[in-house]
């Protein structure tokens, strides 16, 4: 996951930079790009420590690392491509990629948030088994949700995989059980939510439906 926000920073860091080296033509400032992208990836900085905060706000600082990376080789590249440039004018290439850049900017982060799971797993491990079996709700860092799922003998020796997490309407929480897990144990596992649109579902692939069993 950390990897892939990286990459998503990189790519649009990539376009952010090359907007503006083009946008820099006229005036000849080539320096502006590398300089704009590192100021923008302070600007992410900012944003997360400030305004997001928490967990979630760990997403932005590794999005703002993309951007610092194309900074820094953007200004070691800078040697090379300004001597490529034959004219200070604006062609037709040139017009047509300011037109682009800024749709494929924000085309991919609104595919970046569309496909972004909604759910993290804080932790999953194996557990002895309990009498009443279900789930608790409580509150983490910046309001998101922790739901910890507790189970009964009934999944001795099985192991937990989150199937899906719906991301509209009603929130829903798939959980698959599959083999292989220690035969004396249950499996155990804690889900972090950003938020939980009621009313809440807690299932199995089967069908299975798990009770709230109040909070910690």
């Amino acid at each position: 996951m950390i990897y892939l926000v990286m990459l998503v920073g990189l790519f649009l860091g990539i376009i952010f930079f090359a907007f503006v080296f083009i946008a820099s033509k006229r005036s000849g400032k080539y320096y502006l790009a590398p300089v704009i992208t590192f100021l923008f990836s302070g600007m992410i900085v900012a944003y997360s420590l400030f305004l997001v905060g928490g967990f979630e706000g760990m997403g932005y600082l590794f999005l703002a690392v993309g951007f610092l990376v194309v900074s820094i080789a953007g200004t070691l590249l800078l040697p090379l491509l300004i001597p490529k440039i034959k004219s200070k004018s604006l062609n037709r290439k040139d017009k047509i990629s300011l037109f682009l850049l800024p749709i494929l900017f924000f085309a991919t982060i609104g595919i970046a948030i569309f496909s972004e799971d909604g759910y993290w797993i804080i932790e999953q491990a194996s557990a002895a088994p309990v009498d009443k079996e279900g789930y608790r709700i409580s509150t983490i860092s910046e309001g998101s949700k922790a739901i910890t799922l507790q189970l009964g003998g009934k999944y001795l020796g099985k192991e937990i995989e989150v199937e899906n997490v719906s991301k509209r309407g009603a929130t829903e929480i798939i959980l698959k059980f599959v083999d292989g897990g220690d035969d004396d144990k249950v499996p155990f596992i804690q889900i972090g939510l950003y938020e939980i649109n009621e009313p809440l579902k807690v299932q199995t692939t089967d069908g299975d439906i798990f009770e709230s069993i109040g909070s910690p």
